[in-house]
């Protein structure tokens, strides 16, 4: 199954990133990765995000890929005990699992947030731009098109793994 997953952090950034990066590859094996980009926080006044997609394959059910994914941010010092919109170590969002929509069990697919935030569309767009959308029917390519919140527009940035 093809997966695409939003990653995100504005507490030291780089080394959080870089070694989500090596932690997913030994859970799920070879990554697409997008561009790295770099956003203001939203919903909170807080340090600028960097945030980017990655997409593998893997034959594991949804539910083990996000129980691994929440283990990964735990791995780095997640806190889940603080407000929704707040400083993150690392976030992980499961945001396409195939084809599949499901809302359960703490699992959401795809994410709303696909939708509503430059900062999860850009990069997906960008490694999954001929992808559709299990719900919408329309590529992701098609929706960054389309996409007009005013603000929202995430920088690329140098970044190397």
């Amino acid at each position: 199954m093809r997966v695409y997953v939003s990653v995100g952090s504005n507490v030291e950034r780089k080394r959080h990133i870089r070694s989500c990066i090596r932690a997913l590859r030994e859970h799920f094996g070879a990554l697409i990765v997008s561009t790295v980009y770099q956003t203001e926080a939203v919903g909170f006044v807080g340090n600028d995000f960097y945030n980017l997609v990655v997409g593998f394959d893997t034959g594991l059910d949804v539910q083990a890929v996000a129980a691994r994914l929440r283990k990964i941010e735990d791995a780095h010092g997640r806190r889940r005990d603080v407000p929704r919109f707040s400083a993150r170590t690392l976030d992980l969002d499961l945001l396409i699992y195939g084809d599949l929509v499901l809302r359960e069990g703490g699992v959401q697919v795809p994410r709303d947030e696909i939708t509503r935030y430059a900062f999860v569309l850009c990069p997906l767009a960008e490694v999954a731009g001929d992808g559709r959308h299990p719900v919408l029917g329309v590529s992701f390519g098609e929706l960054w098109q389309r996409f007009a919140l005013p603000g929202q527009r995430p920088r690329p940035v140098s970044f190397e793994f």
